[in-house]
């Protein structure tokens, strides 16, 4: 089993930046990918970035160049740095654990960008 749990949600205005972390406990020998999905009110979960436990990171097109996906091996935490965030970034974020078995999930961070 791998338990994770995120922070660094919040309110931000358009153009601002956030920074969420999650931090994965348990099983994590297992794990060979991190990374960050989101749900808007009304939307499907979709993905939003990942990286691997060598580094490779991989992005949503609608997020390339304003967030960067990172981890920390030694404190077994995830990043997700969030700039330029605009109105249609607002969701819950999950963090995500992928294992050969199973996926994952944390209990979600809101996000939220207004004015």
């Amino acid at each position: 089993q791998v338990q994770l749990v995120e922070s660094g949600g919040g309110l931000v205005q358009p153009g601002g930046s956030l920074r969420l972390s999650c931090a994965a406990s348990g099983s994590i020998f297992s794990v060979y990918a991190m990374g960050w999905y989101r749900q808007a009110p009304g939307k499907q979960r979709e993905f939003v970035a990942t990286v691997t436990r060598r580094d490779s990171t991989n992005y949503a097109d609608s997020v390339k160049g304003r967030f960067t996906v990172s981890r920390d091996n030694a404190k077994n935490t995830v990043y997700l740095q969030m700039n330029s965030l605009k109105p249609e970034d607002t969701a819950v974020y999950y963090c995500n654990a992928a294992t050969m078995s199973k996926n994952y999930w944390g209990q979600g961070t809101q996000v939220t960008v207004s004015s």
